[in-house]
């Protein structure tokens, strides 16, 4: 089944649906997400990407990030990814939306309108192995320092978002 996504302006108003691959090829502008799960620590769940993934692959990223399917909300997706990626699902926030622009070594342009999400889990997440080469819980104040010492680690949206989340959200997110 070839994967869509979502196209649209940059107001977030869907003009369209492309394929995946054909969208990241010709850096059209197109919905994604990103979440962000925190435990009772304040610690962040993050994910090394699976080798195999069409860009990023090994590289170090938030919780999940993914993209809506033509005909879904993006509570819906960000739930279905949730238990897709990380098998559990739990309470999600949406906290704001960027446009991101950046290409990558293997050709591929992520234009994206990333809407990131937030919420809390303390359990023991059971990692999809088809997407996640590992993850950890790491506190924003270890994780931002890794990311200032070894940026080629980790996913440029990451970096975006992380930097955009007040520690105020992350404290009512795990109220």
């Amino acid at each position: 089944m070839v994967q869509q996504v979502i196209l649209v302006d940059e107001h977030n108003r869907k003009i369209g649906v492309e394929e995946k691959i054909k969208a990241h090829k010709e850096g059209k502008l197109h919905r994604a997400f990103s979440i962000f799960i925190f435990n009772s620590n304040e610690e962040l769940l993050i994910q090394q990407r699976a080798k195999t993934k069409y860009h990023s692959g090994g590289l170090w990223s938030n919780t999940v990030c993914s993209h809506p399917k033509p005909n879904e909300t993006y509570l819906q997706a960000t739930h279905r990814r949730l238990k897709e990626e990380m098998g559990f699902d739990c309470k999600l926030k949406k906290l704001f939306c960027f446009i991101y622009n950046t290409g990558f070594q293997n050709g591929l342009i992520e234009n994206e309108y990333d809407c990131v999400f937030i919420g809390k889990f303390d359990g023991k997440p059971k990692p999809n192995h088809k997407e996640i080469m590992n993850y950890k819980w790491i506190s924003i104040k270890e994780l931002k320092k890794d990311i200032t010492s070894h940026p080629a680690k980790y996913s440029i949206w990451l970096k975006i978002a992380l930097n955009r989340i007040k520690p105020s959200q992350i404290k009512g997110a795990i109220k």
